[in-house]
């Protein structure tokens, strides 16, 4: 009986550990993050409002389209389309101490670009419609390996409001937005390079 008793104690502990832990997130995160996922499965057009970087940009005269492609209860996949070029998705994540942003750039082929995975990771409470993500230290270290020391100083931001979604990118000297209007769904596009349809 004794014996019994030990191994269903032990069986019993041994489901204890096994249960995963929580994902805590506070409610500012987590409406910003519901408010992009209600979007889940539709498309937008989008223009950039402000790019202070000189000479020619590889945006102009391109058409721009974010899709909330895939969401799941901790992470969003967002593909930014610049014309024919599918490279670049945004993942937002909870973490479980915020919300990370992060930036997968691939090759036509679906192979990783050099410059992929770099982006931030939130540092407060943010707001419902507000979020910012400052460089982390692997997109520091990325950006020193290849030279452009200055994007070290990088801040993702984040704004969805009921009628646009923007992105914006500033740092010391430079500042790069795109708006998107939230109130004319267009056809999504096919899935973006590395992803299956």
């Amino acid at each position: 009986m004794k014996l019994l008793t030990a191994a269903t104690l032990l069986l019993a502990s041994s489901a204890a550990i096994a249960r995963p832990a929580p994902l805590v997130s506070i409610p500012t995160h987590d409406a910003f993050f519901n408010n992009i996922a209600a979007h889940c499965g539709k498309a937008f057009e989008g223009k950039v409002s402000v790019d202070n970087a000189k000479g020619p940009s590889s945006f102009d005269n391109k058409k721009l389209v974010m899709h909330v492609r895939k969401c799941t209860d901790s992470e969003l996949q967002v593909p930014f389309h610049v014309g024919d070029d599918a490279s670049r998705t945004w993942i937002i994540t909870k973490t479980g101490s915020g919300l990370s942003l992060k930036h997968d750039h691939r090759h036509k082929d679906g192979t990783d670009d050099a410059s992929t995975m770099y982006g931030g990771h939130t540092l407060d409470a943010g707001f419902a419609q507000m979020q910012s993500f400052p460089a982390d230290q692997y997109s520091k270290e990325l950006f020193l390996a290849q030279g452009i020391e200055q994007s070290a100083g990088n801040t993702w931001q984040m704004y969805i409001y009921p009628e646009v979604f923007t992105y914006r990118l500033i740092r010391q000297g430079r500042e790069f937005k795109v708006d998107f209007d939230l109130t004319k769904p267009i056809t999504p596009p096919a899935a973006p390079w590395g992803y299956e349809e």
